[in-house]
């Protein structure tokens, strides 16, 4: 391996830092502050900031502009005044070229670098730099990917603009040079006290020197900055409240070296805030290659410079604690560096290198060889075979079948049942090998393809190879990869000595034997000897894997099974769909089967789904599809023809009416067009055409939903394109509205009976109110007592109409209560209701009185096409039933309690936890960044929900600030899943925000 200089220089270097040098300089605040003003002209409060090797105070310093930041350095004398003048000509040009970095501030004699001698004789070489403002983000205990990806694309630019710099003074031996890892690690090795630590280190290094050494000869060397981390790259936040990392400091390890070991530093300190997901690392460097395209060369040393780089911050950590004891910057920073080195070392060589590999869209290191290919299980062709489909749209996984634990075993004997041979295919994200939704990602995606026979069949070599035994059965090995077969496998070992034997292409080599009427058999292809296939990876290691392995089918002589492209399928739905058209985040999983109240993307992986309350029943319930599908089989026209599931439905929902005097039932196909409807009658029943509304509400799409809906979160200007005939009274919200505390809702009702006198005065007559009975949109916030029952009243006593916009907290969803009016102890004259109703079945309804209903007439017929129809009637009438049976209100009660009071003590000890609002399963879990002003946490909410995300929760913010976590899944959520939730969060809110 080339090395900056000479080793002997090296050690003694190391020598002469044991003795003083590595020491930091003395010095006190005090002293800082006077030399600050001695030398440069600064005055101001001295506040010293950590460092492992120099001392380092940031000095604020007032002035007729305000207050003005600069670093006041002390270096350590172990580096020349020549290295610190070459960090001074980087700084200015990459400062010219729009960077943003510190800066030299002239003393006032004019230099950059001075001297000055204490009291006691200590010398001591002094500069000072512009501070650059903003947020480090190594105490930020999660990086977006957002984050990682800029990190990036900072240390590409580093590079890029300092490629041709020269300078002599950059021929520095320092032992952060990772040209220098190996004999670092071996020289500070035994510093590290615990030998378990001590030996992996070891191991370890090792392992990486050797892969190194294989390309260390062509890398390409350049001025470089040397340690861009998390601890050197300060950001500011961006309107999502990320810190977006935009500037650089602290240039002391500036030095020429391997360009690829600045990515290396790089992916290293982001390690340490994605060490369970390692791979979240390839965001940077898809980045940095944007900018500085990586060789071959570089990709093969990048990780093996990445765990280099973990074990010479560990050495190097643990030597500086033994030569200061008192180093607390040091001490704390330990076991963050065991952290990364552990997360590193974490993955296999060869697929590191294929990750990245992939991740940049080369080719795979190892081509496959080329067919055509003897078919090696002959039987497949003459008897016929059957290829099981596993994936997460598999129609063979309904109804749960994907959970049962031998459901692979049952669909392989169910297949053989029919055809004499059945395959499960490589490459498959397999829905059977999924899970409950978790922290982590399941081991879903297929390395290898299963094979299962009724009769006994001839096993023969696809290529000429060297066939040898492993445990479980028999590998194959040529030019083009090898084989490894297992299971049933009968092969004569006698004939294979210790280093194998030499088989032809069409040569048969073994059978496969049933045991208990089947033979099962595993075959992986791996591209290259030594490379050992698991059976199943996580999918964010499938790509790497595919750069590894091939797909045994064309080894077979088999059809290939594709997979999903999540990738496409966002571009097909980007261009056809309006911008407006909503959809949850920024990269959104594809999902496409749901289960309980569980949904699944195309990697296999289950998500928890909080935010839910189309489908109350939860996802997929065989109930309801096998009535709607009986239905359809049978019928599926509209309302005006005469058929029994109508007036089943109808009066079933009656049943469920809040009042005998609601007896008129009107389907509609939507919430929108419920809501809608309600308001028409209003109008027409009273023949007026004024409607109050409350603020903060959202009440449909149509133009007559969209007049009332005045909810900031859905659009910015709601209260300021009203039409005249809409009346906005404000928001009783008795958290964060214009009045709290006891006597909030008496206060807010004398504004509204001052409001509707004000309407009185000007000769307005309103022909209805319209209120969701919870807040929904504000987040689940609870009316005060009494309220409802006060309003009702004034708007009764001036004719008007009463609606209820039950959409979204109705339908059981409260558990104590089927509608939300209850909560409130009235009976309004119109219930607007849908959503859950039809679990996502286009299924909406208007329940009103008589009279009120046959207003309609005098306009003519009323008529919803989907509204009522035969299959949307068996829909509502199976989520009836489904509620019924499964006490799925009296579940939304009590795990909606459970879950409260589990959010209620995760507040305790999580401060941004500002309110738990709701009942039932409608709860808000309202985030702030003070809990005596309640600034709303807007920013943080967002990113909140993005991280649950990653963890396996599906939640969304909702209220005008956007700082509510929305709570509505399906009713039959268990506790199990409400403890993931507030783990989860409470994981999320604990990583720093």
């Amino acid at each position: 391996m080339h090395h900056a200089r000479d080793w002997d220089e090296l050690t003694t270097v190391f020598d002469f830092f044991e003795g003083r040098t590595l020491v930091r300089p003395d010095v006190s605040r005090a002293e800082a502050e006077l030399i600050a003003a001695e030398l440069f002209g600064v005055s101001g409060e001295a506040r010293e900031l950590g460092s492992n090797q120099d001392r380092n105070f940031k000095i604020d310093s007032p002035g007729p502009q305000g207050v003005i930041s600069v670093l006041l350095k002390f270096d350590n004398s172990a580096f020349s005044e020549q290295e610190i003048r070459a960090q001074h000509q980087v700084l200015q040009r990459l400062a010219e070229r729009g960077m943003k970095v510190p800066v030299p501030v002239a003393s006032r004699t004019g230099d950059t670098v001075c001297a000055w001698t204490t009291e006691d004789g200590r010398e001591l070489r002094v500069r000072m730099l512009t501070f650059i403002e903003g947020a480090s983000l190594v105490d930020q205990g999660y990086l977006s990917r957002a984050v990682i990806e800029r990190l990036g694309a900072l240390s590409g630019t580093v590079v890029h603009e300092l490629a041709g710099h020269r300078d002599e003074a950059l021929e520095r031996t320092l032992q952060w040079d990772l040209r220098n890892a190996t004999r670092v690690i071996e020289r500070l090795l035994p510093d590290v006290a615990d030998p378990l630590r001590r030996g992996r280190l070891e191991a370890v290094g090792s392992a990486a020197s050797a892969r190194l050494e294989l390309v260390a000869d062509r890398l390409t060397v350049q001025a470089i900055h040397g340690d861009l981390t998390d601890d050197n790259v300060i950001g500011t936040r961006d309107a999502a409240g990320r810190i977006v990392p935009d500037g650089i400091i602290d240039f002391g390890d500036l030095a020429y070296g391997w360009r690829v070991a600045e990515l290396a530093v790089t992916v290293a300190s982001i390690l340490h805030h994605r060490s369970d997901e390692p791979l979240a690392v390839f965001d940077a460097v898809r980045a940095f290659d944007r900018i500085v395209p990586l060789s071959d060369e570089e990709i093969g040393a990048l990780w093996p410079l990445v765990v280099l780089r973990g074990a010479v911050l560990v050495v190097s950590g643990e030597h500086q604690v033994r030569l200061e004891a008192s180093n607390e910057y040091a001490l704390e920073r330990m076991e963050h560096e065991w952290t990364v080195f552990e997360a590193a070392a974490g993955i296999d060589w060869d697929e590191a290198e294929a990750a990245i590999r992939a991740a940049l869209g080369r080719e795979p290191k190892h081509p496959l060889g080329a067919g055509p290919f003897h078919p090696m299980l002959p039987a497949l062709h003459s008897a016929g075979h059957r290829i099981i489909d596993l994936s997460v749209t598999s129609p063979l996984l309904h109804e749960g079948r994907w959970r049962q634990p031998d459901a692979e075993e049952q669909l392989a004997r169910a297949a053989l049942a029919e055809a004499p041979a059945a395959v499960f295919a490589y490459g498959q994200h397999r829905l059977t090998r999924s899970d409950r939704p978790a922290a982590a990602e399941p081991a879903t995606f297929a390395l290898v393809t299963e094979v299962f026979l009724r009769q006994e069949a001839v096993l023969e070599a696809p290529f000429d190879g060297v066939l040898r035994a492993v445990g479980g059965g028999v590998e194959l090995a040529g030019d083009a990869g090898v084989v490894r077969i297992e299971g049933d496998v009968a092969v004569d070992e006698t004939a294979l000595a210790d280093c194998g034997v030499t088989v032809a292409k069409g040569q048969g080599f073994g059978t496969l034997a049933p045991v208990d009427g089947l033979a099962r058999a595993t075959i992986s292809w791996a591209r290259a000897d030594g490379i050992r296939v698991q059976a199943f990876v996580v999918p964010s290691r499938a790509a790497a894997w595919a750069h590894l392995t091939g797909d045994p089918a064309e080894l077979l002589g088999i059809d290939r099974v594709a997979g999903f492209d999540p990738v496409a399928e966002h571009e097909r739905r980007e261009r056809v769909f309006s911008s407006a058209q909503e959809r949850y985040y920024e990269r959104p999983p594809q999902i496409e089967r749901g289960w309980r109240e569980w949904l699944v993307d195309t990697d296999g992986r289950a998500y928890l789904d909080m935010v839910n309350n189309v489908s109350g029943v939860g996802h997929g319930h065989p109930r309801l599809a096998e009535a709607v599908n009986r239905q359809l089989l049978t019928l599926n026209t509209n309302s005006r023809f005469l058929y029994r599931s109508l007036a089943d439905f109808t009066e079933r929902l009656l049943e469920h009416s809040p009042d005998p005097s609601l007896d008129t039932v009107l389907l509609v196909n939507s919430g929108t067009e419920a809501v809608d409807l309600a308001m028409r009658l209003a109008q027409l029943h009273t023949g007026r055409r004024d409607i109050m509304a409350m603020r903060e509400a959202y009440h449909g799409w149509s133009m007559a939903a969209d007049a009332v809906s005045t909810s900031a979160y859905d659009n910015p200007n709601a209260l300021l394109n009203r039409p005249d005939w809409v009346h906005v009274t404000d928001v009783a919200n008795t958290y964060r509205g214009k009045y709290r505390g006891a006597d909030a809702g008496e206060r807010y009702l004398e504004d509204f009976r001052a409001q509707l006198a004000e309407l009185d005065a000007s000769g307005v007559q309103l022909g209805g109110f319209i209120c969701e009975s919870i807040l929904g949109n504000a987040g689940g916030v609870l009316l005060p007592e009494g309220y409802l029952d006060a309003v009702y009243r004034e708007i009764r006593a001036r004719g008007g109409v009463c609606i209820a916009d039950e959409v979204q907290v109705g339908y059981g969803r409260l558990g104590d209560h089927f509608w939300g009016v209850q909560q409130q102890g009235v009976v309004p004259d119109v219930i607007a209701i849908a959503k859950a109703m039809g679990n996502a079945y286009p299924l909406g309804a208007v329940i009103t009185r008589r009279e009120i209903a046959e207003s309609l007439a005098r306009e003519g017929h009323f008529f919803s096409s989907a509204g009522g129809s035969p299959a949307s009637a068996m829909a509502g009438l199976a989520v009836l039933d489904v509620m019924r049976d499964e006490g799925l209100q009296q579940n939304a009660s009590e795990v909606g309690a459970y879950l409260i009071g589990e959010v209620e003590r995760l507040a305790r000890h999580q401060p941004m936890i500002g309110a738990v609002h709701g009942m039932g399963l409608y709860v808000g879990i309202e985030l702030v960044r003070d809990r005596d002003t309640l600034e709303p946490a807007k920013e943080e909410t967002a990113r909140i929900c993005e991280r649950l995300l990653e963890l396996g929760v599906i939640m969304q913010a909702t209220s005008e600030r956007q700082n509510v976590l929305k709570v509505k899944p399906p009713l039959c959520l268990d506790r199990e899943s409400v403890d993931h939730f507030v783990a989860m969060l409470d994981r999320v809110l604990t990583e720093g925000w």
